[in-house]
């Protein structure tokens, strides 16, 4: 008779290791703010282009060349369409710096019409005193006034302060309701040149010959508004383009002996 052997049963499968929990916290999202300042070559912070700042009490108080007392928030309330700062780091100061701010200056006295033909209102800044500043404003003939800051506030604010109560050139543009159009360090050139697209912008153009088009832009928007202010920015913007058009003409006319 045949005996029968069970099988030995197989031995019981090892059951899967257990997955660890992990311990570790999950990294928090960086929030990035849509608005963070601008951040200038000197490492300074200016408000970005695009963000609007709070005019009233915005950097504080200064003076002009003849010893006025002023805010930005004044200067933009007296303009017709905004303010433009361009700041140098000195008015009188032998060498380079005062080729180079005597350069910048002399651009944006020679670019005056065009850039300020839709609007804008151009002021010098640094923190030269109010006799350095007027001197200077004297010697190269400038139709714009000259900021004094000593104490840098304004200068400071705009992001344009350098250690050791030092400027940075550069340019900051704000139009009538605090929105920044423009805020960089540059060169003479750099500078002027930022302004030019700015205006463009605003439908002027960058060269003499385009006050033309600044004007009769003007003029479309006092009538089509029939606004009293609108219409007297117009008359505004045609007295400056037929000031440049006479100048132009008396320049290139030949003096007979």
């Amino acid at each position: 008779m045949v005996e029968l052997r069970k099988r030995p049963a197989p031995p019981p499968s090892a059951a899967p290791p257990s997955k660890k929990k992990s311990t570790a916290k999950p990294k928090a999202k960086k929030e990035v703010s849509p608005a963070a300042p601008t951040k200038m070559e000197n490492g300074t912070s200016a408000p970005p282009v695009g963000s609007t700042i709070t005019l009233a009490g915005f950097g504080g108080e200064v003076q002009t060349h003849d010893e006025t007392k002023v805010t930005l928030a004044k200067l933009v309330e007296d303009s017709k369409a905004g303010v433009v700062l361009f700041t140098y780091p000195k008015a009188s100061t032998p060498g380079w710096f005062i080729e180079q701010g005597t350069t910048q200056a002399c651009l944006f006295r020679d670019a005056y019409a065009p850039l300020t033909a839709t609007g804008l209102s151009i002021y010098g800044l640094s923190n030269d005193s109010p006799k350095a500043n007027t001197s200077f404003k004297t010697k190269q003939e400038l139709p714009y006034p000259l900021l004094c800051d000593p104490e840098q506030t304004l200068i400071g604010a705009i992001g344009l302060k350098k250690e050791g109560n030092k400027t940075t050139r550069g340019v900051f543009v704000v139009d009538k309701q605090g929105k920044v159009l423009a805020s960089e360090p540059g060169g003479p050139a750099p500078t002027v040149e930022v302004v030019k697209q700015v205006v463009a912008k605003m439908g002027g153009s960058s060269d003499a010959d385009g006050l033309g088009k600044a004007e009769e832009r003007a003029k479309g928007e006092g009538e089509k508004a029939g606004d009293k202010r609108s219409a007297e920015v117009a008359a505004d913007v045609a007295d400056e383009a037929d000031k440049a058009r006479l100048d132009r003409s008396k320049a290139s006319t030949p003096v007979v002996s």
